[in-house]
């Protein structure tokens, strides 16, 4: 018997298909909504992954309902929700469901690292803005903020965002690196430039002894830091 065979709800959830998710709900087997899958996931992960809010909607009235449910690498469905693409409602709608928006995977990440790594300021916003607030001040098991992983991928305005949301600007993850340190490494210097504007110190070095300018890739991105600093009336 196939996955799908022998989970006929998840299959449903994960393809969209919101008439047989009540079927099967209400008539075949009610329980199927409480069962992870083979790849240790429920109806309501399959769902929030694939974008359907309607399904999220059916399986979250069921009476014993838990929004911070997680999959078998403690993901949550506001986790996986926020990691994907234009799923703003959805996000709204785990959150007006109780889904705890500081809750962490079994990396350490809380759903506002994962927005950060996809420079979704939509939902991140939504995170900031709800109540109680996502914090910006969160580790995850490599030591990283949010704000580690904004600067990595090179998101001015999400860096601008999650600083305004206090989080620590010179901390270094268990590389040694700070968020100065990804951008510059990653060959983003515009973020750079914007991480010296807010303070960001360039004496620290990484767990190899390198300053976050020592990390550019090539010289063309050190020497735009250098001149755009220099702009600024920033020394480095």
């Amino acid at each position: 018997m196939d996955n799908d065979s022998k989970f006929p709800l998840h299959a449903a959830a994960r393809e969209g298909k919101l008439l047989k998710c009540i079927i099967i709900k209400q008539k075949a087997d009610p329980k199927q909504a409480r069962k992870k899958d083979d790849d240790g996931r429920l109806p309501i992960h399959w769902a929030a992954s694939s974008n359907q809010r309607e399904i999220v909607l059916l399986l979250s009235q069921q009476k014993d309902f838990d929004p911070d449910v997680e999959d078998d690498v403690g993901w949550t469905p506001l986790m996986i929700a926020a990691s994907v693409k234009d799923n703003e409602k959805l996000v709204e709608l785990l959150l007006s469901r109780g889904a705890d928006v500081n809750q962490t995977n079994h990396n350490g990440q809380t759903a506002l690292h994962l927005v950060a790594s996809k420079s979704n300021m939509e939902v991140a916003r939504l995170l900031l803005d709800s109540k109680p607030p996502a914090s910006a001040r969160v580790r995850d098991k490599r030591g990283q903020y949010a704000l580690h992983r904004a600067a990595a991928v090179g998101s001015v305005p999400m860096v601008n965002l999650l600083l305004k949301n206090k989080s620590p600007l010179n901390a270094t993850d268990s590389s040694g690196y700070t968020a100065l340190h990804h951008a510059v490494a990653e060959g983003h210097g515009a973020t750079a430039v914007a991480l010296l504007k807010t303070g960001a110190d360039t004496d620290k070095r990484d767990s190899d002894g390198f300053l976050a300018l020592d990390l550019a890739p090539d010289k063309e991105v050190r020497k735009y830091i250098e001149r755009e600093a220099e702009n600024e009336g920033i020394e480095i």
